[in-house]
């Protein structure tokens, strides 16, 4: 949380916990105090709940209204902590405060001869009146006395129900070897008092969670005469906790499993017999939450959830739900087919939902039988790959874990997330690869393009899309290009090359492209007739103007990707673009491609439009492209900086006339 919000939660915080006890500070005290523990609070929640207790906020709604202010910002499990370390504080304040209770017990036996009448009044009024069960028995367990706290908790009228009854006939029976064994050590000196936390049986057969201190008393020469038990009644507090380990452990939707609870199953499990572990995606699930509703979609989710958990009940599995429309199976290591139909089959049955017939299937990732030695988080991350997997490859598949598949991708996922501190130290450079006419073998532009490490244009702004990073490094490269472009505009004239920039998908169909496009050239005067913009064809087909509205703006734009599919010649009769850019292997003259090709070239060529090929590398394979009829290619040449290609203009302007 932001360190300046904090006082205004500790003001909140005050506000709550002074409406329900009588703490004897001022507000500007209570506030510093409780603004201290919000600083404590994520490290130590302990030391937080008995710095309230000795603030004596501990009123009967203390505690639920300190997780309300604080449950939005802080997490569960740390709330749980607090409030169990809460509960612990409270008992021990209160037994601390009893202690003295039971020294007075002791001196008013002791002066009972001399100040009976008084002390045995005094001993009444603190022994009636205690907040807790007090108990005093002999060696036996026999109760001698017992106050009418004690008979409420065990389900008695009063005390006296107590007398001369065994106070063992009202502790659980397992718990009576244990108790036995505590109350002889105090007996035999070997503890001055035992605190445990046991189950009572009320008259009533009911259960009742506690907490005792025992201790013993004893006569003037030091023997042990009797026991004095004192009960605090903890069941709310008991129930409570279980219900935060339980919210801790399980999905308040459909009371599954959640992802912290599975993965400790998996941990159990690992190491012993082999395993099988699936993790499903729902199909079109945000299909039935966008078109039926959310509340539809959490009714659909407990069915499928009682559908696993059927499933996982006939196969001995442990199921969960590990995400939004995710869940997990582990089971012991089986068919992986069979196990697959059956969830299939389990999930396509047609359930009718606020009277809509509704069937799901799931892609799924199986890792099977996985090694001894992988962690819980591994197979997660290993299983979560393959879901990724299944789901490239449409709905209602599902990929096994391929160890060697996922190390390559890995390696690009962690090439992608170092992207952004790759740019921040400059280690993406701008380069610019010449484009080629085919007929005059003139150099007709420069293309700007990314080079990093050892990754090509393409690869480079392919990672930058999967990160999100495409968009800020597309217009650092456009302004940082044009800005070199009027450089050498300003410095050669018309002896300067023409600057191409081909876009990613993601800026190409940014709506703020066209912005960019202008303020990158009024920024770094470049000319408009000295930039051309290919934009990728996939943002065209899906509908975007920024070509058109390019266009009309100055600028002389291509189309990138080209295929030649019938929606893509269509488009060139939409669109008023210079030329079309495609990446494919060069058609050898005697290949039928290579009539192919030289009938789509010269379509393309009808609608005015000139064909570009890109990552042609050799002179045999521009020969064959040129006699296939394309206009131009890139990557004849290898790509260069902007000072090496400074230095290469300023050569070629210094030749004389007719020099070679």
């Amino acid at each position: 949380m932001n360190e300046m919000e904090l006082p205004e939660l500790a003001a909140r915080w005050m506000h709550a916990l002074t409406s329900t006890a009588y703490i004897p500070l001022s507000h500007a005290e209570i506030e510093q105090s409780l603004l201290d523990s919000l600083r404590d609070l994520p490290e130590s929640p302990e030391s937080v709940a008995y710095r309230l207790v000795s603030l004596h906020a501990t009123g009967p709604d203390s505690l639920r209204a300190t997780i309300e202010v604080l449950s939005p910002t802080f997490d569960l499990p740390l709330l749980a902590r607090l409030s169990s370390a809460y509960a612990q504080a409270m008992r021990s304040d209160a037994f601390d405060q009893q202690e003295q209770i039971k020294v007075a017990i002791v001196r008013a036996k002791q002066r009972v001869e001399r100040t009976l009448k008084v002390s045995q009044a005094r001993f009444q009024e603190v022994f009636g009146s205690a907040a807790l069960g007090i108990a005093i028995t002999d060696l036996t367990g026999r109760c001698v006395e017992a106050n009418d706290k004690l008979a409420e908790i065990v389900g008695l009228e009063t005390g006296c129900d107590l007398a001369d009854r065994d106070l063992r006939d009202f502790y659980h029976p397992d718990d009576l070897a244990a108790l036995g064994a505590s109350y002889r050590k105090v007996s035999e000196g070997r503890l001055d008092r035992f605190r445990d936390q046991r189950k009572l049986i009320r008259a009533d057969g009911e259960p009742v969670w506690v907490q005792l201190v025992v201790s013993v008393l004893r006569d003037a020469d030091g023997e042990p005469t009797h026991h004095v038990t004192m009960v605090d009644d903890i069941s709310e507090l008991h129930l409570l906790q279980r219900s935060l380990d339980h919210q801790l452990l399980h999905d308040s939707l459909t009371g599954l499993s959640n992802r912290q609870h599975f993965v400790s199953q998996v941990e159990r499990q690992l190491g012993g017999t082999p395993i099988t572990l699936y993790h499903l995606g729902l199909d079109a699930f945000s299909v039935v939450n966008n078109g039926l509703g959310h509340d539809t979609g959490d009714k659909l989710l407990k069915i499928v959830a009682n559908r696993l958990g059927e499933l996982a009940a006939e196969k001995e599995a442990v199921v969960a739900r590990i995400g939004g429309d995710e869940f997990a199976l582990i089971t012991a290591a089986d068919n992986v087919t069979s196990t697959i139909e059956e969830i299939q089959n389990a999930l396509a049955e047609p359930t009718f939902v606020d009277d809509h017939g509704i069937a799901l299937s799931a892609s799924i990732g199986v890792v099977d039988r996985p090694p001894a030695f992988a962690t819980a988080a591994e197979l997660m991350r290993c299983a979560n790959a393959a879901l990724r997997q299944a789901k490239a490859r449409g709905k209602r598949q599902w990929a096994l874990h391929d160890p060697h598949d996922d190390a390559r991708r890995r390696g690009k996922y962690a090439l992608a997330a170092s992207m952004p501190g790759a740019w921040e130290h400059g280690e993406i450079k701008i380069v610019y690869a010449p484009v080629h006419d085919l007929e005059t073998s003139e150099v007709l532009g420069a293309v700007a393009r990314l080079h990093w490490d050892d990754l090509s244009h393409n690869d480079t702004m392919a990672l930058a899309d999967s990160t999100g990073l495409s968009l800020p490094i597309g217009r650092w490269l456009l302004r940082e290009a044009c800005a070199q472009a009027a450089r050498w505009v300003e410095e050669f004239g018309d002896g300067a090359p023409t600057l191409h920039i081909a876009l990613g998908a993601l800026q190409s169909r940014d709506e703020d492209l066209v912005a960019d496009v202008k303020r990158a050239l009024d920024e770094t005067g470049l000319p408009p007739d000295r930039l051309r913009i290919a934009l990728d064809i996939s943002s065209v087909l899906a509908g975007d103007d920024n070509a058109l509205v390019l266009h009309d703006s100055g600028i002389v734009t291509a189309l990138d990707g080209f295929r030649g599919g019938h929606d893509e010649l269509a488009v060139l009769t939409e669109l008023p673009v210079r030329s079309v850019i495609t990446r494919a292997p060069a058609p050898s003259p005697d290949s039928p491609l290579h009539q192919a090709m030289r009938a789509l070239i010269a379509t393309v060529h009808g609608f005015g439009v000139r064909f570009g090929v890109d990552e042609v590398h050799t002179l045999t394979d521009a020969e064959h492209w040129r006699q296939a009829g394309a206009d131009g290619v890139i990557g004849l040449l290898p790509a260069l900086t902007a000072a090496e290609v400074t230095d290469l203009l300023a050569t070629a302007a210094s030749r004389p006339p007719g020099a070679s």
